[in-house]
């Protein structure tokens, strides 16, 4: 695209957002109504939903801007909801059903993640006692916490998105202050990220009343998310070795560890789907009440996407990896012919935190900024000491990240997403 172009591309999305910056903050009722008590979701979209982003994505069935050139949908798609976004732009290149609002399962782990994981530095070491395990819910997934043993931060990170353990989610929570804390920290950061159908009620996902997100939403946490270099490491590895009990042998105490795999399957793969060519994270999901969730990004030629799925009806295995995949494939097909149906807003202080000198817009645990070092197309983004056998890239992506600041996009940031899964997989 020649440089004209692009400047007056970047104009019209300027102008958008301020647009969607003060329709947001105008005094007209754009969020949905508050969800009902009941965990389990309605079975047709309500008739008013939230049109953050833009008016076509309050509305309900696909939108979608299909012209000469364009690629038709997938026609074996059954989510409820869904959405598919150019992860640096915001645009959102098709929906359906984008704000309705549905219990996210353990997705909502991304939000956690946001919301807590830039306060502790990774190397920091805790010691599990009881009642930080005294209110995990039943039947919920685990990554094998166990009481009296120390655990580090990166290795609780590493429980959390791999293996998606929710005994490990509950540890960082009381590091937190506790559970009701967090999950306030995590509803007040949904608020300022604009995700606005989102309602935390655990840390953890776990099906309880009041909570709920939607594509939209979760696809907008998963943005905010990725600006940071330890999430981007954390959701893009595929094994790591985990600790486990402490036994005595020969009069010394040694310490077991074991491997867990992540279980995002188009990135660890499996019998009936491969990896996903330019799969670099998110998080997966799946509950009684919600069904399969998945949000996703991926980068192919310089196009980096975002794809949230939300409760396939389909029930065969891997459902929600397979409409994801194909969600994938016809937003590279399509990016740069299709016109966009709504954007992914900004945070409602993006302008303010950019201006301030100094600040660290990286979010990366322990407070040092990572600005400088993705600016550079050649750096790579390793793997943190301290485990083993953890599939984390080592290139970085050349695509621009597009970011907020003083009412424009000011800055043209590179978002170095993992280059070792983009290198497996099919074609």
């Amino acid at each position: 695209m020649p440089a004209p172009m692009k400047t007056a591309r970047r104009a019209l999305l300027v102008a958008s957002a301020v647009v969607s910056s003060l329709a947001l903050t105008a005094p007209v009722s754009h969020a949905a109504p508050k969800p009902s008590p009941s965990t389990s979701p309605s079975a047709t979209p309500p008739a008013g939903m939230s049109t953050v982003g833009g008016e076509r994505l309050g509305q309900a069935g696909t939108q979608v801007n299909l012209a000469s050139g364009v690629p038709v949908l997938p026609k074996d798609l059954t989510a409820r909801s869904w959405v598919i976004a150019d992860a640096e732009s915001g645009d959102v290149l098709a929906a359906h059903n984008a704000h309705w609002r549905l219990p996210p399962a353990s997705t909502m782990k991304m939000l956690f993640a946001d919301t807590v994981l830039p306060k502790f530095p990774k190397s920091v070491e805790h010691k599990v006692v009881p009642s930080d395990l005294a209110d995990v819910g039943a039947g919920s997934s685990m990554v094998g916490i166990k009481e009296g043993e120390t655990y580090s931060v990166h290795d609780l990170w590493l429980g959390v998105f791999l293996r998606s353990g929710n005994d490990a989610v509950h540890v960082l929570s009381k590091m937190n202050g506790g559970i009701d804390n967090t999950v306030k920290e995590m509803n007040e950061h949904a608020e300022e990220l604009q995700a606005l159908d989102t309602n935390a009620v655990s840390p953890d996902g776990y099906d309880a009343p009041h909570q709920v997100s939607s594509a939209y939403d979760l696809t907008l946490i998963a943005r905010s998310g990725l600006q940071k270099k330890d999430f981007r490491e954390y959701c893009s590895t595929v094994t790591a070795k985990f600790p486990g009990s402490t036994s005595k042998k020969k009069g010394k105490s040694v310490r077991e560890t074991f491997e867990i795999q992540n279980t995002n399957r188009l990135l660890a793969g499996d019998s009936d789907i491969p990896v996903y060519r330019g799969i670099a994270g998110v998080k997966n999901g799946n509950t009684t009440n919600a069904g399969a969730t998945f949000t996703g990004v991926a980068e192919r030629n310089g196009k980096v996407l975002l794809v949230t799925v939300m409760n396939p009806e389909k029930s065969e295995h891997n459902e929600v990896y397979k409409e994801t995949a194909r969600l994938f494939d016809w937003g590279f097909k399509a990016a740069g012919k299709v016109q966009p149906v709504g954007e992914l807003v900004p945070p409602k202080s993006a302008a303010q935190a950019s201006a301030q000198p100094g600040s660290n817009n990286s979010g990366e645990a322990g407070g040092t900024g990572d600005a400088e070092k993705s600016s550079k197309s050649a750096v790579g983004a390793s793997a943190a000491s301290g485990s083993t056998g953890i599939g984390v890239a080592l290139g970085i992506t050349g695509g621009a990240l597009v970011l907020l600041a003083a009412g424009v996009f000011l800055i043209n940031r590179r978002w170095p997403l993992p280059d070792l899964v983009r290198r497996r997989g099919r074609s």
